[in-house]
């Protein structure tokens, strides 16, 4: 598939911001991070930036951004509109949750903060859900991808909360979770990346063409002589050599390097922890746009079948 920018930024800011909402949501009531309004109200607008900013990039690569409202319409059958209405609805409670912070209501900020926790994980479910329930792309359609899209918002706005909690003092707990996140979403997309590599395709030339009988089946010709928004959008190949090395890098930045930073943070503490878990924040966004990029340049639609590998690019 071709790796469409709009959706790469939509997939990491969103998730990252929705993490850090929930964290923010579920950690503050416990007590385990510090309890300044301050810092409740800029990790918030932080998370609330991020998420807009995201969705917002979401609609550049629609033809008719000005009609994206109307898929929040289809929501009894489409995990895009279940997802549109979910973000809508959490930004109820996260206004809320700012609001109580403002005024200083603890009870109130509690309650909206685990209710805004809430819908981040189900927009995030849904955003999974959106490429989960395809079933042309078997990259997409694999169990680990859900528990991929949960996994990695988790990790991203753990360290963003880290970083902040490190700020004001107190970033160990979220730092932790951090760390444990980020190697669970280490070994989930290594475990990933092998069955996608390993696991036969779903659909062959012959399954589609129902000619397996016969023996192998080979295509004389193209459907067509010039390119079209097939090859242009579900064509797209990535050549195996680039597709390792980016591996690689999103390994090292967006997992290795980070875990590493944050467990120096934790024990040298102070100011060099703040510094330690900002470099560790912003190595996860970068290896995690490095990751979505490939989520969606190694996917391959069955309509690819029907074109002589040479076609496609």
């Amino acid at each position: 598939m071709n790796p469409a920018p709009s959706i790469i930024v939509f997939t990491t800011l969103s998730g990252a911001g929705y993490g850090l909402l929930f964290w923010l949501g579920l950690l503050r009531p416990l007590g385990l991070v510090p309890q300044d309004a301050s810092f409740g109200i800029v990790a918030l607008l932080l998370a609330l930036a991020l998420v807009t900013a995201g969705l917002l990039s979401s609609t550049a690569h629609l033809g008719r951004p000005e009609r994206a409202w109307r898929a929040l319409s289809q929501w009894r059958s489409s995990w895009l509109s279940r997802e549109g209405v979910a973000a809508v609805v959490t930004y109820v409670p996260a206004g809320l949750l700012f609001l109580a912070l403002l005024l200083g209501w603890r009870g109130a900020a509690a309650l909206f903060g685990l209710l805004a926790a809430a819908g981040a994980v189900a927009t995030v479910y849904c955003t999974g859900m959106i490429y989960a329930s395809l079933k042309p792309i078997r990259q997409w359609r694999h169990p680990l991808v859900v528990p991929g899209y949960l996994t990695l918002a988790a990790f991203s706005g753990a360290a963003l909360l880290a970083m902040f909690g490190a700020f004001w003092g107190d970033g160990a707990v979220p730092a932790v979770i951090a760390v444990l996140a980020g190697a669970g979403g280490f070994v989930l997309k290594r475990t990933y990346w092998r069955a996608i590599d390993t696991e036969p395709p779903a659909s062959t030339p012959e399954t589609a063409t129902g000619l397996g009988a016969l023996g192998t089946v080979r295509t004389l010709d193209p459907p067509h002589t010039e390119t079209n928004y097939l090859l242009r959008e579900m064509g797209f190949r990535i050549a195996r050599k680039h597709a390792a090395r980016l591996r690689l890098i999103a390994q090292a930045a967006g997992f290795a390097a980070p875990l590493v930073l944050l467990l120096l943070g934790l024990l040298i503490g102070g100011g060099a922890a703040a510094v330690l878990a900002t470099l560790a924040a912003v190595l996860v966004l970068l290896g995690l746009l490095v990751e979505r990029w490939l989520m969606f340049a190694e996917a391959t639609h069955t309509v690819t079948l029907y074109y002589p590998p040479a076609t496609a690019r």
